[in-house]
């Protein structure tokens, strides 16, 4: 039988690498292998179990492709890899020719792409092929002949789905559906939009009356509520998610039988590459017991019988499992992946002792209480129908006060029952001595604010402290105990079952089940926060955690529990408005194109701009032979035609049409008649706060259009009005702070625009006689020049000649010159440390500040220069939130705060307030953080009957 594997080289190295960050192997020269060593594992384990007849390693290369060309988002939502895992892949690579394997890269296309290729064409001339991947998409290639191959992971058997397990998977018909199911409801993991609103679930189900993407959307008129007015906001993101899902099966990539057949593994050359990264039980169990680590050696020197890869056939079935030098001995028959996976066993709920009690009658209620009473520190933790805290029902609270012991109080769904028994909790509740301790508490606040209940004691937050230590990666609790406690918390598919259209609610699960959970996930996160508070110390960063980061918790959760009305009529009128005008933009470039044709077809599209109308000669192609139509592209062709204004405007009003004003009335609260944005604390590395569901960094302000948008935010009742609070120009005051320019010091003490200062500095004017022009380049030098724009960015965006942006440059750093100093001090610290910091001491390690490689040096320089002006500004503004927010309870106002964007800060104030909170405000804002140099703090307010009117 011939038998080809395809393996899907960086998703088994990120599986490799992760699989082993609990325990990490370092080797004696402080190099992680991680990578190496899982991958390496996982390959040998295919080869010995398997038996393949032919395989090949197909990799990512760093060329864009057009999904990234038909979408710039696409997978943007990607955290940086790990720099050990980035410094392993040219390892593997040597790895895999050291087994005379064949490594398979094509510029322009993913892996995905490639195996999807050779699946193919192997198929058809007689191959049963595996690919190897856990990647889910490669269900819309399998076929008879071709099979996803799941590899074994910690013990598992490896998973293979062919045809019929992908349909049952997904819940279809045919694999060929998997793509249209992915253009419906996206794919968070590539950052594949979908159509907001649509899930699995819903996807399924219209796939089963209508069978096709394209069937759905042309019956759209036919799917009633909430699902078709959906359906029709999303049209465009559907049909694109579809194309980004899509894998090519057209590569320039040919199966050739004899160049992927298995041959003998070069031993000479996996010797060295072994004693390199120091494999010294896997080397052997590859290379046999000749090998030595620490030495070359011959690996055939003795006599004995061994396999292709050198093993002794007569040892098969010898089985031993003991740490030795940061390796590990393993069996060489079957079940040794998950001792060389594992490495080390790990404590669970099943091995651990621990006492978790369930506290279900008002006796054991009122023991509770008192004995929680005792203590200053509690876990606490709740247990929920949904993900939603504006939108869910409590099932259960949880506590911990010390390591191994927790409580569970079951909740009933009786919302009246439910309710009385969360009030016998609220003396501790109300108890401001007490801190509470959690793990993404600003959830639980949430939950609890539904139920009329406010934790007045300080909050400490394990995922914020993480966060602090680590900014980058991801901080799960379940990763984190992995990681910091070597213990295994159950998982919650244990209990109400995998994701997907048949998982449960907590409501589902048995009594018992849950306590044994909840309890354990308020012990663990009570055990994690005794491990990170000498970690917060050590790093430098507990004043960031106790004076930004846990104050501001609650002042988001408020802020959630507010959310901002939205005038649904005016979003209606707009849509309207919008659809008109983007059908009159289509209409005029069909008109000028002399053709009618699918505007959003980029296909289409670059040749009528292209082969028709012949605006570039010299035009670009991607690598599957279409012109590129990006925004870039257009941007540059804007002064050859007036068709390029029409499509920049057709694609603007659509979008904003379908992004924006057809999907905000979809996300208004059926409880409050408004729309309540999540803010995500822990994301951004620089400090800033995000939002999603809405997105409400991303409304736009920079064209009319789009700021019209603003208008459909608006108080909450008559009696009310929206307050804008701005910074002015903060990042470039804190520039100047910090560097202690005097130029720039002085134009901000003086009160002074400093676009206009810095015009006249550079043409060597007065303020009074520079004009318009000449304000908007040094705008763009201003903001351009700190965030490491040089001649050539400038040039592009001003649109001037290369020799004038230059020009511009060199004046800006003559009148400007301790900034560029400031600049270069930044890198050279962080050269000499490793991190760069704010003013408050909120830290970013650069682990590729001295890296070999100048792009990616360059962009860790980038990051030292930018980090500290914009993690300073989020300090900033995060302190103004939190020092208003207090004013405001102080004086028990009946206005709040509702949102922050960027700089800018919201208020539903009442009339009858407006005059008082105002000060407030500036205040709060003005002071939060006293820069260095005595450079003011500027910051303006607006009031407006909605949000455009009031900023």
């Amino acid at each position: 039988m011939k038998k080809l594997f395809l393996l899907d080289a960086l998703a088994l190295i990120y599986r490799s690498y992760y699989a082993l960050i609990r325990s990490p192997r370092i080797t004696s020269t402080g190099r992680n292998t991680n990578a190496q060593f899982g991958f390496t594992a996982t390959l040998v384990d295919l080869i010995n179990k398997e038996k393949p007849t032919h395989m090949a390693v197909c990799f990512d290369t760093h060329a864009l492709t057009e999904r990234h060309t038909d979408f710039a988002e696409y997978k943007a939502n990607r955290q940086e890899a790990p720099e050990d895992l980035i410094l392993a892949i040219p390892d593997i690579k040597k790895i895999i020719e050291g087994f005379n394997i064949p490594v398979i890269e094509s510029d322009g296309y993913e892996a995905d792409d490639i195996i999807g290729t050779l699946a193919i064409q192997a198929a058809d001339v007689g191959y049963t092929v595996y690919m190897v991947t856990p990647d889910k998409d490669y269900g819309q290639v399998v076929s008879d002949n071709i099979f996803i191959y799941k590899p074994s992971y910690q013990g598992n058997v490896p998973e293979i789905m062919g045809p019929k397990e992908v349909c049952a998977r997904w819940s279809i018909n045919n694999v060929s559906q998997v793509i249209d199911i992915l253009g419906l409801m996206g794919d968070a993991v590539d950052n594949i939009p979908g159509i907001f609103g649509i899930g699995e679930k819903t996807a399924v189900k219209l796939l089963s009356e209508y069978h096709t993407l394209e069937n759905v959307l042309a019956n759209v008129d036919n799917i009633k509520g909430a699902i078709g007015d959906k359906v029709r906001a999303g049209k465009e993101q559907a049909i694109m998610s579809k194309k980004l899902a899509t894998i090519i099966t057209n590569v320039p990539v040919q199966f050739h039988e004899e160049d992927y057949r298995l041959k003998e593994a070069d031993k000479e050359k996996l010797a060295e590459l072994f004693s390199e990264m120091e494999f010294k039980t896997l080397g052997k169990r590859i290379l046999g017991d000749a090998f030595n680590a620490s030495a070359r050696v011959d690996v055939n020197s003795d006599n004995r019988q061994r396999d292709l890869f050198g093993n002794v056939i007569e040892r098969k079935g010898a089985t031993r499992n003991s740490r030795e030098d940061n390796d590990v001995e393993v069996a060489e028959g079957e079940g040794n992946h998950e001792q060389v996976m594992e490495m080390i066993a790990f404590k669970d709920i099943s091995n651990t002792p621990h006492e978790y009690i369930l506290v279900n009658d008002d006796k054991s209620i009122e023991k509770l209480i008192s004995e929680l009473s005792k203590v200053k520190e509690i876990c606490f933790d709740t247990e929920t129908t949904g993900k939603d805290a504006n939108n869910m029902e409590i099932v259960g609270m949880s506590f911990s006060i010390a390591p191994h012991k927790g409580w569970y109080v079951p909740c009933s769904e009786k919302q009246e029952e439910a309710q009385q028994r969360i009030n016998k909790f609220k003396i501790l509740f109300d108890d401001a001595s007490i801190t509470w301790i959690g793990h993404n508490i600003k959830y639980d606040l949430l939950v609890m604010k539904w139920y009329g209940i406010a934790l007045k004691g300080d909050v400490t937050d394990t995922m914020m402290a993480h966060y602090l230590i680590e900014p980058e990666g991801r901080r799960g609790m379940d990763l984190l105990s992995e990681q910091y406690l070597s213990y295994d918390p159950v998982s919650i598919e244990t209990l109400i079952g995998k994701k997907g259209k048949s998982q449960g609610s907590m409501r589902d699960a048995e009594l018992e089940a849950i306590k044994e959970y909840a309890a354990e996930d308020a012990d663990v996160t009570l055990q994690l926060s005794k491990v990170f508070a000498p970690l917060l110390k050590e790093r430098g960063v507990e004043e960031v955690f106790t004076k930004v980061e846990n104050p501001l918790i609650p002042v988001l959760a408020d802020m959630e529990f507010e959310g901002i009305r939205v005038d649904v009529d005016f979003l209606n009128s707009y849509s309207k408005e919008l659809e008109k005008e983007a059908g009159e933009s289509e209409q005029r470039v069909y008109n000028q194109a002399g053709v009618k044709f699918n505007l959003a077809s980029p296909k289409q599209l670059g040749e009528v701009l292209f082969d028709i109308l012949k605006l570039d000669p010299k035009a670009k192609k991607t690598k599957t032979g279409q012109y590129a139509t990006g925004e870039d592209v257009l941007l540059k062709l804007k002064s050859q035609h007036q068709i390029v204004d029409d499509i920049l405007a057709f694609r603007e009003l659509t979008k904003l049409k379908s992004t924006y004003v057809d999907a905000l009335p979809l996300m208004i609260n059926s409880k409050t008649g408004r729309v309540h944005t999540s803010y995500n604390q822990a994301i951004a590395v620089t400090g800033r706060l995000s939002s999603n569901n809405p997105n409400l960094q991303n409304i736009p302000v920079r064209t009319e259009r789009g700021r019209e948008i603003r208008k459909a935010f608006i108080p909450r009742n008559g009696d009310y009005v929206l307050l804008s609070a701005d910074y002015s120009q903060i990042e470039l005051r804190i520039v100047a702070a910090m560097s202690g320019d005097v130029n720039m010091c002085k134009a901000f003490k003086d009160h002074k625009d400093i676009h206009t200062a810095t015009a006249a500095l550079i043409y060597k004017v007065e303020e009074a006689e520079v004009t318009k022009e000449m304000r908007y380049k040094a705008k763009s030098v201003n903001f351009g020049i700190i965030y490491g724009q040089g001649a050539f960015g400038l040039a592009e965006n001003l649109g001037i000649p290369r020799a004038e942006a230059k020009e511009l440059i060199d004046n800006y750093w003559k009148e400007y010159g301790a900034i560029k100093a400031f600049m270069d001090e930044q890198v050279n610290f962080a050269r000499e440390n490793g991190y760069i910091q704010t003013l408050m001491g909120r830290k970013r390690w650069l682990r590729d500040i001295l890296s070999s490689n100048a792009v990616v040096r360059g962009f860790a320089e980038r990051n030292a220069i930018n980090m500290p002006i914009q993690g300073t500004a989020a300090d900033m503004i995060k302190l103004a939130m939190i020092r208003i927010q207090k004013e405001l309870k102080k004086a028990k106002l009946q206005s709040k705060m509702i949102l922050q964007v960027h700089d800018e800060l919201v208020f539903d104030v009442h009339r009858s307030e407006i005059e008082i909170i105002k000060p407030i405000i500036l205040d709060g804002m003005q002071h939060a953080l006293e820069l260095p140099n005595n450079v003011p703090t500027d910051a303006e307010v607006g009031v407006g009957e909605n949000w455009l009117e009031a900023h």
